[in-house]
C-alpha cells in the first residue's frame, strides 16, 4: 500500500502558521474513543541529518529543542525545551499540569532506563470516585470536567529529574525559548483554534479557559490570532529559578489545590500533601524480540510496551514480509494480534506497585506462539478472550472497563553524543480537565482508572486506589539493535489507539521495508476490539471491500495519530513527523 492518498497543503517557511484541510468530528464517547481533533494532512518528507535530531508534534518547540542541540545540550534539554514550548502552543495535549513517561539512551554507559512521571491518585481517592450514589458509573463528561478527574501532575517532576541525571545546559536556560514565546505570543494554529471551537461549550465553563481561549466577544480563539500567556510565563520563571520545589510545595501548590478542590460543580480532592510527596520512579524497562531487534518501552503502569510486545511476538509466527503491505492477509493477522493482545491488556494490566501483573508471562514467547496459533484460520477471529499466562504471583481479576480518549504528544530526540530520548506526555483528554491555573491546564487523568471497581464481586486491576498511578497505553520506544544500541526512536498519541499505531510503524519499516517517513505515513487500519477502523480520506479505504468480505465490521473514521520517529543508521538519521498534525522532524 502506498503512503496515503493525502489531502496537501504547504507550509510557510516560518513554519508558524500551516495550511490545512480541518475537519471536525463530534466527540461521541459511546463510538468507542472518539478522536481528539480534526485532522489536516501535510505531505512530508524523510529528513536526514548527520548530527542531532529532533522530531515532535509543532514546529516551534523543535525549533526550541534543535537550539538547544546547537548549543551542545543533550537529549534531556532538549525534551525540557520542547515540553515547555508545547504546553504553550499545544496545551490540548500536554504540560506541566499532567504526566509523561520517558526512556532515555545513555550512550556513555550504554544504559537504557525508563522513567515514570505518571500522575498518581490523591490520597483521599476512593475506588467509588467516579461512581454515584447508587454505585453506577458516571458518564464520561461528568467525569472529566472539573477537579474530580484530576491527578497529582508528575511532568516538572520528571523534567528536573531528567536534567539531574543527563543534563547539561543551566536548567534555567531551557526555559528561556517558552518564556519568550508566551511574553511575545505566538499564532494559533489552525490545529488549535479548530479545537477550541469543537470544546467550547466545556471551555467555557470555569474562568480560567473562558479568558484564555475566547475573545473579548466570547468567540473561540480565531487561527493566526496572535497569543499571549505572560501568567504562564509567571510560572515557568518561577520553576526556572525555584526547581519543582517551586511548583509542588508554595504559592503555585496552593493555587493548584484551591483550583481543584472549589471547582464549581464537580470538586476534586488534590491536597497539598499530594502535591509535597510526588516521586519519580524509576522503572525496568520493558523489551520484547522481534525479527532481530529488541522493543524496548516503558512497563507498567502503562500498558503500551507490554502490548505492543505481545502484537508483535504473536505476529513473529508469520511472515509478513512475503505477504506484504497491500495482503488484506497482512492485515487478517495484524488485527488477530491486536485483538488477541488487548484482551490480555483489559484483564491484567494496570500500576504494578498495587497489583501482580504477569508481564514476563504475557510476553513469554512460548505463551505468544500459542495464542499466534489462533490465527492459522484464514477468517477473523470470533471471540476473543484473555489468555492465562505464567504468574510468578497469582490473582483474579476482572476485565477493565476504563475509557480512554485521544490526546497526549509525542518527542523523538537524539543528540550529538548518541543519546536517544523517546517521551510521550500527556493531559489525557484534549484540555483536560479544563481547569486552568498558572497559566497551564490541569489533567484529567484519574479518568484513565476503570469507573467501576469491581465485575460481579470480582476485582478490576485498574481500579482507583489512593497513591496509584492509572493505566496508561503511551508507548514511548526505542528500538535495539543487536549490538545493544539503539536504532529507532519512536512513539505516538491517540489514547488506546496509540498501541495499534507504534505497532503498524514498526511492522511497515522492520518487515515492509519502508523509511521512518513512509511508515509514519502509511494509512491506518486497526482492529484492537473487533470493529475494523479504516483511515478515512486515504488508502486505507481501498481494504474495505476485502476485509467486509471477510466477515469484518467495517468503519471509516480520522485516525489522528501523531508518531515522530528517527531511524540511526550507519550514514546518520533519519527522522518523520506525522502527515495528521502539525509536526516536524529537525535536525543538522
Amino acid at each position: 500500500m502506498s503512503e496515503g492518498v493525502f489531502r496537501r497543503c504547504a507550509i510557510t517557511a516560518s513554519l508558524l502558521v500551516a495550511c490545512f484541510n480541518v475537519q471536525a468530528e463530534v466527540v461521541n464517547v459511546s463510538d468507542d474513543l472518539a478522536p481528539e481533533a480534526a485532522t489536516g494532512f501535510e505531505e512530508k518528507s524523510l529528513v536526514k541529518a548527520s548530527k542531532h535530531m529532533v522530531a515532535a508534534a509543532n514546529p516551534l518547540a523543535v525549533q526550541a529543542g534543535d537550539e538547544i542541540l546547537r548549543k551542545g545540550g543533550s537529549a534531556a534539554d532538549a525534551a525540557i525545551a520542547v515540553q515547555l514550548v508545547l504546553n504553550l502552543v499545544e496545551p490540548q495535549s500536554s504540560g506541566i499540569g499532567g504526566g509523561a513517561f520517558t526512556l532515555y539512551f545513555d550512550a556513555e554507559k550504554k544504559r537504557l532506563i525508563t522513567l515514570d512521571g505518571r500522575e498518581t491518585a490523591p490520597a483521599k481517592a476512593t475506588p467509588t470516585l467516579f461512581q454515584d450514589d447508587t454505585g453506577k458509573p458516571l458518564q464520561f463528561y461528568d467525569a472529566v470536567v472539573g477537579g474530580r478527574s484530576v491527578g497529582t501532575p508528575g511532568t516538572v517532576k520528571l523534567l528536573e529529574e531528567m536534567h539531574q541525571r543527563y543534563g547539561k545546559r543551566p536548567w534555567s536556560e531551557l526555559f528561556q525559548p517558552a518564556i519568550k514565546l508566551a511574553e511575545e505570543g505566538f499564532m494559533v494554529s489552525p490545529r488549535l483554534a479548530s479545537l477550541i471551537a469543537k470544546d467550547q461549550e466545556k471551555l467555557s465553563r470555569y474562568p480560567g479557559t473562558r479568558q484564555y481561549f475566547f475573545d473579548k466577544k466570547g468567540q473561540p480563539l480565531q487561527a493566526g490570532t496572535l497569543l499571549k500567556n505572560p501568567e504562564f510565563a509567571r510560572t515557568l520563571r518561577l520553576i526556572a529559578s525555584g526547581g519543582s520545589k517551586a511548583f509542588y510545595k508554595g504559592e503555585l501548590a496552593d493555587k493548584i489545590v484551591k483550583t481543584v478542590r472549589k471547582a464549581e460543580g464537580n470538586p476534586g480532592v488534590l491536597s497539598r500533601k499530594d502535591l509535597r510527596n510526588y516521586r519519580v520512579i524509576e522503572r525496568t524497562p520493558v523489551c520484547s524480540a522481534y525479527r532481530q531487534y529488541s522493543i524496548c518501552g516503558m512497563g507498567p503502569p502503562s500498558s503500551g510496551a507490554t502490548t505492543v510486545g505481545q502484537i508483535l511476538g504473536i505476529l513473529q509466527s508469520y511472515d509478513l514480509a512475503s505477504l506484504g503491505s497491500e495482503n488484506p492477509e497482512s492485515w487478517r493477522l495484524f488485527a488477530g494480534a491486536s485483538r488477541l493482545a488487548f484482551a490480555d491488556r483489559a484483564r491484567y494490566l494496570a500500576d504494578s506497585d498495587y497489583v501482580p501483573v504477569p508481564v514476563q508471562g504475557l510476553l513469554d514467547s512460548q505463551y505468544l506462539a500459542e495464542r499466534a496459533r489462533q490465527l492459522q484460520s484464514d477468517q477473523p477471529l470470533k471471540t476473543v478472550k484473555a489468555g492465562n499466562p505464567a504468574w510468578q504471583h497469582a490473582s483474579l481479576q476482572a476485565d477493565d472497563q476504563s475509557i480512554e480518549l485521544p490526546s497526549t504528544s509525542h518527542i523523538s530526540i537524539v543528540d550529538a553524543e548518541g543519546n536517544a530520548l523517546s517521551m510521550t506526555t500527556t493531559i489525557e483528554n484534549g484540555f483536560g480537565s479544563r481547569l486552568m491555573v498558572g497559566g497551564f491546564l490541569l489533567n484529567n487523568e484519574l479518568t484513565d482508572f476503570s469507573f467501576a471497581s469491581h465485575d460481579n464481586g470480582t476485582p478490576i486491576a485498574n481500579r482507583v486506589e489512593p497513591g496509584k498511578r492509572p493505566r496508561s497505553s503511551m508507548a514511548p520506544t526505542i528500538v535495539m539493535n543487536k549490538e545493544g544500541d539503539p536504532y529507532m526512536v519512536i512513539g505516538s498519541p491517540g489514547g488506546s489507539r496509540i498501541i495499534s499505531y507504534v505497532a503498524k510503524t514498526l511492522v511497515a519499516h522492520i518487515d515492509w521495508g519502508m523509511d521512518i517517513q513512509k511508515a509514519i505515513s502509511l494509512p491506518h487500519l486497526i482492529n484492537p476490539m473487533g470493529v475494523y477502523e479504516l483511515e478515512q480520506d486515504s488508502d486505507a479505504e481501498l481494504m474495505k471491500p476485502a476485509l467486509e468480505k471477510l466477515g469484518y465490521p467495517v468503519k471509516v473514521r480520522e485516525l489522528n495519530s501523531g508518531l515522530h520517529g528517527i531511524v540511526i543508521t550507519e550514514e546518520g538519521l533519519e527522522g518523520g513527523a506525522d502527515p495528521r498534525r502539525e509536526g516536524v522532524a529537525m535536525g543538522i
